[in-house]
């Protein structure tokens, strides 16, 4: 559940592997899940060099078989640092004790490595949040739509579309507190003013009118699955995407990741806790969303289960079905 919770936002995640035992279940599925998420680099530290005498062999070895991981994960790049913490081996230099290993120290690749957008300033949208209403006499006909920009790039006289009603309209303006703004971007939280009075509500997708998602009423997802009872087709919960909740059913489970050989395997029955697999889910409205890969911020979900009200799944769309 930590792991999920912070790689979803994350640009780097950093693994830990004792030198002693080598790459452990653990060290895989955090992994797998850092890669799941769109987590660009990995960096591995093959720690307690020390217990291990400095073995080059023995260090060699562990980065041949995340190399041999990593190969089947979407990383941009990874890094597989020796080290011995206590001593401070390769944390902020280089250490006298590995003259062999030739790469940056774990502190020196953190300050300097470049950190990759994963904002999509393609297709704009914008999940509403609040529909804000005054009705007092100064501001007798006001109607904003206040949320945060999620995607794209929203202008002052852009043609929109809403979602999934699929409504156009135009901007006509975009406010902060401190005062009106030409344009919003990721991850600015604005109100928008449309040129006509259409009827938004929360959870509706103010779009680029030129690329609007279809409304869907059928995901294909990787979930993990964080809940001690177990997962099985047929089961109902309550789907969070962006500011939407709508009821939601699973039709399918697909497959099972082997955490041993990051490989799909078949479902046999059910997913437990911890595990991560891919789900077909049906939903009672429909739903607008992109894919993960497209677009991390409308492209995840979470499931609650509606009678505990706990999150028992964070999901990333692979396909949206109308």
């Amino acid at each position: 559940r930590n792991m999920v919770t912070g790689a979803s936002t994350a640009d780097l995640s950093v693994i830990l592997v004792d030198a002693r035992h080598g790459v452990l279940e653990q060290s895989k599925r955090h992994a797998y899940v850092s890669a799941l998420l769109g987590v660009p680099h990995l960096v591995v530290c093959v720690n307690k060099m020390d217990l291990v005498d400095f073995d080059q062999d023995r260090f060699e070895a562990i980065k041949s078989e995340l190399d041999a991981i990593c190969e089947k994960l979407d990383f941009n790049d990874v890094l597989v640092v020796p080290m011995s913490a206590l001593h401070g081996d390769n944390v902020v230099d280089g250490s006298e004790r590995m003259p062999w290993y030739t790469g940056p120290p774990l502190l020196r690749y953190l300050e300097e490595v470049e950190p990759e957008s994963d904002r999509n300033l393609r297709n704009a949208r914008f999940p509403v949040q609040w529909v804000v209403r005054p009705m007092s006499d100064e501001h007798h006909d006001y109607r904003a739509y206040a949320g945060q920009v999620a995607a794209g790039i929203l202008r002052r006289g852009d043609e929109v579309a809403v979602m999934p009603s699929g409504a156009t309209s135009r901007i006509e303006a975009i406010a902060t507190y401190d005062g009106e703004l030409e344009e919003a971007y990721p991850p600015m939280s604005v109100s928008i003013r449309l040129s006509d009075r259409l009827d938004i509500s929360r959870g509706d997708v103010i779009c680029d009118a030129g690329s609007p998602p279809s409304p869907s009423r059928e995901l294909q997802a990787d979930v993990c699955w964080m809940s001690k009872r177990s997962l099985q087709s047929g089961d109902r919960f309550l789907l969070r995407a962006g500011t939407a909740a709508v009821k939601a059913v699973v039709d399918e489970l697909e497959w099972v990741l082997d955490v041993h050989t990051l490989d799909p395997a078949p479902v046999s029955g059910s997913l437990e806790l911890n595990d991560i697999g891919r789900i077909v889910l049906r939903t009672s409205a429909p739903i607008v969303c992109d894919t993960y890969r497209e677009n991390r911020a409308t492209g995840c979900f979470i499931l609650v289960d509606e009678a505990s009200g706990d999150t028992v799944a964070a999901g990333m769309v692979t396909e949206a079905r109308a």
